[in-house]
């Protein structure tokens, strides 16, 4: 104290003290579903009782994006909440920083994509193409590959021939499958006044295209052999 007058000291803001905590303690609860959700699908899986068959999959595990996603989250959350509660500069920071670490591979992935995007091109139609292989294999692949044809009104990567690369789904002549010429449901429209979803509705789609074909084929030539005729007369 100096001639009466004192300093007062700084204090910490409670509003963004508690709005950091009160995000972050979100943020921590959906990692730990998340995870709770990988954990859960991999041991209905018997993943965890045998972590050789992580390997049998020929495409893409949805479970890992639970996972990664989850423990990111999860440890985000943590030093948040921890960090604001507690006032510790050391956790606000390390949250600050990930947090930074992460916009920085955000913005480099962008780069990197826009730079070499043939090649990103060719791997994520070779990805594609390994989980249209493996749609049968995996259930979760499989709910993840048709909500996303639903949600994109697609089918397949290109077109509905894709699905020549599935074996339940390709047309070869040696394919016993009743799916054979087929698409999953999900390339179907949807019609508003069913209740109940056709899981039967890609059945032999793309079987009957092929027949119309020929059929618009062998009109064509019935028609120039009759033109031909009509000038040899």
């Amino acid at each position: 104290m100096m001639s009466g007058k004192y300093f007062k000291a700084h204090e910490v803001s409670c509003c963004i003290k508690y709005f950091i905590f009160g995000f972050n303690i979100i943020f921590w609860l959906l990692g730990v579903a998340f995870l709770g959700i990988g954990l859960w699908a991999w041991s209905e899986k018997g993943v965890l009782s045998n972590i050789s068959s992580i390997t049998d999959l020929g495409g893409f595990d949805p479970v890992w994006l639970f996972l990664v996603v989850g423990g990111v989250m999860f440890i985000l959350g943590f030093a948040g909440c921890i960090g604001a509660l507690r006032e510790n500069s050391f956790l606000l920071k390390f949250f600050s920083v990930f947090l930074g670490i992460i916009f920085f591979l955000e913005l480099t992935a962008g780069v990197l994509a826009f730079v070499f995007k043939d090649w990103i091109k060719d791997q994520l139609n070779f990805f594609i193409n390994n989980n249209i292989r493996a749609y049968r294999d995996d259930i979760d692949l499989q709910n993840l590959i048709d909500f996303t044809q639903e949600y994109w009104e697609c089918c397949g990567a290109f077109g509905a021939d894709d699905w020549n690369l599935n074996i339940y789904f390709n047309c070869t002549d040696s394919n016993p499958s009743r799916e054979k010429c087929g698409v999953p449901f999900s390339c179907c429209t949807k019609d508003p006044a069913e209740d109940v979803i056709n899981t039967q509705c890609g059945y032999d789609i793309r079987a009957k295209a092929i027949f119309g074909i020929c059929l618009a084929q062998n009109l064509v030539s019935d028609i120039e052999v009759v033109r031909e005729s009509c000038l040899f007369t």
